[in-house]
């Protein structure tokens, strides 16, 4: 009787990610824009990505912000794929520290094909992402019908309300 022959490892289908890139910081490339493009490079896998657009800076930073969007495609789940982005972010100098301070770059997973996703440290999708601009007006050109998990509404419906200008009193 012969062994048996191994089966080949089970390929996982892939998962479509919305990762948000930012950086307010010059680096080893350059101005933020630059530092945005490499980052790019590096994320691999990219099916899509957005201009990079300039964002006044949250909390106390006085820096603008260099933004963008891409879209990437793995087969990694989202606590692996957290493990890579922060990977990234060391390898661009990019250390722990002030919450809202200056950074080189900035990787946060937005939204994942696969829905909701909660682990220590990571929630997909990004807790803030409704309410920033900065990232939904990128999203929105890239995949405006794509659906938050937890609203149900189109990244076009959220981009929307918050360019809506607020009425005057």
């Amino acid at each position: 009787m012969s062994p048996a022959t191994p089966l080949p490892p089970i390929a996982l289908a892939p998962s479509t990610y919305a990762i948000a890139l930012g950086s307010n910081r010059r680096g080893r490339h350059g101005a933020p824009e630059r530092e945005i493009a490499a980052a790019m490079d590096m994320l691999g896998n990219i099916i899509a990505r957005s201009p990079t657009v300039a964002s006044a800076p949250l909390g106390p930073s006085n820096r603008r912000y260099a933004n963008a969007v891409a879209l990437i495609e793995t087969p990694e789940d989202p606590a692996a794929l957290l493990v890579r982005l922060k990977r990234i972010e060391r390898s661009f100098g990019r250390r722990p520290g002030r919450r809202w301070g200056s950074r080189v770059i900035d990787l946060d997973i937005i939204l994942w094909s696969g829905g909701a996703w909660s682990s220590p440290g990571l929630t997909v999708p990004h807790a803030a992402f409704r309410t920033r601009g900065f990232v939904l007006g990128p999203l929105a050109g890239l995949v405006p019908t794509w659906r938050d998990p937890l609203s149900g509404r189109t990244i076009r419906q959220l981009a929307q309300s918050v360019d809506r200008k607020r009425p005057r009193d």
